[in-house]
């Protein structure tokens, strides 16, 4: 534990995330690390290593789910227990009970952090029994609940999760990019004679896979119109079927790639996507690609829930569209096809929504003020651009198929 004029020990844990996700690698870790923390990562990794002055502490991968709810949380727990720190910042609902421990066990802060509204995502979840979803998803809330009260504090994506955590003390945290991780990067180069739209994430049928496919069937032949889908099916079943749609000739899928190479391809594309479907989960959800199209100057076609459209209308950088109608999709692509300059516009005011009201620079602040109140005595730090600069992984987002 601190002492005196020691620095403050951080670790941060995941069993679920990489531990190159970004906004718990590229965007908290570093934003500690240059604050003056110490900041260990538990996570599933091939051995202990230390990048950009966080150290990891592997952990070996499960072989299933049951593995890694049960085994991989006790392993956790055990290398939780060498670290000693100062403040456990734990990203997973499973690891709950850990923290539950480790508060039992030590005189260490405890921050839950919480990315996605979980009791609405058990609401779809195709591998639990239909008839089972609501009693479980009401079940997991009130034991969250429960085992948040033993926090010192539950940090939340959105304010649609916050909700969740009534007469907690919680704070929220968006996930929104930082501009230094979104340079202006030097295009590659598409075929000129080509209309490009991009999609880069998890690719899985809530997501809109089916129905971004379908909408290029719609789309006027003489447009030359054509899908980049970058990311990882969320099963080869969704990703056989998706090749026998008609609409697979359009699509030029590249698969995983290195974060840099991602959002090369994406500049210059007509627009991007995020056409997720109105699952309970989705509709008060902030995704994190819906922000970084508009970071990287992409006019986005996305979903029309009341708070997307208010984001996307409101900055007028994109258009909202029915996600379950393709028709509607392509009547989309093809206006901003048909109105270049317009579109450009939409670009350039996304851009600047990020820069004035969406940046992870702005949330970063919230984070420190909330370490300040649980480690009393840390400096005021400012935060220059490079502590957020990354040349990392691209995200591997959790597939809700």
């Amino acid at each position: 534990m601190m002492e005196g004029n020691a620095i403050p020990r951080v670790t941060l844990m995941t069993t679920v995330h990489s531990p190159f996700d970004t906004r718990i690698f590229y965007k908290q870790a570093k934003t500690l690390v240059r604050a003056g923390y110490a900041v260990s990562l538990i996570a599933q990794h091939d051995g202990d290593s230390e990048i950009e002055g966080i150290r990891i502490r592997g952990l070996r991968r499960p072989r299933n789910r049951l593995e890694r709810m049960i085994g991989l949380t006790w392993r956790a727990f055990r290398v939780a227990q060498r670290e000693q720190a100062d403040v456990y910042h734990f990203h997973d609902p499973e690891l709950l009970p850990v923290g539950a421990l480790l508060k039992l066990l030590t005189r260490a802060k405890l921050i839950y952090d919480v990315h996605e509204d979980v009791p609405r995502q058990l609401l779809t979840k195709h591998w639990i029994s239909t008839p089972l979803r609501r009693p479980l998803a009401a079940m997991f809330n009130i034991i969250q609940k429960i085992l948040a009260r033993g926090t010192d504090a539950v940090v939340v994506a959105t304010e649609g999760i916050a909700e969740n955590f009534r007469r907690i003390d919680t704070f929220v945290v968006h996930n929104y990019p930082s501009l230094s991780m979104m340079p202006k990067l030097e295009p590659v180069p598409h075929n000129e004679n080509e209309n490009v739209l991009i999609y880069i994430g998890g690719i899985s049928r809530l997501r809109g896979a089916m129905e971004m496919i379908r909408a290029l069937q719609h789309v006027d032949v003489s447009l030359n119109c054509r899908l980049e889908l970058i990311g990882r099916f969320a099963s080869s079943k969704l990703e056989a079927e998706v090749q026998r749609t008609p609409g697979y000739k359009y699509i030029r899928y590249l698969g995983w790639q290195p974060w840099t190479e991602a959002w090369q391809r994406a500049q210059g594309a007509v627009g991007g996507l995020v056409l997720f479907h109105p699952a309970p989960n989705h509709v008060r959800a902030l995704p994190n690609k819906l922000f970084e199209y508009m970071a990287a100057g992409l006019p986005v076609i996305a979903s029309d829930f009341h708070l997307w459209k208010g984001i996307v209308e409101g900055n007028r950088c994109g258009l909202c569209v029915n996600p379950l109608d393709p028709n509607d999709i392509a009547q989309a692509i093809e206006y901003l096809i048909d109105h270049p300059d317009e579109a450009r516009r939409m670009g350039e005011n996304g851009r600047r929504a990020v820069e004035e009201k969406y940046s992870w620079e702005s949330e970063a602040r919230v984070l420190l003020d909330l370490y300040r109140q649980l480690v009393p005595g840390m400096p005021m730090h400012s935060l220059p651009a490079q502590a957020f600069t990354g040349h990392g992984l691209q995200r591997e987002d959790q597939v809700d198929e």
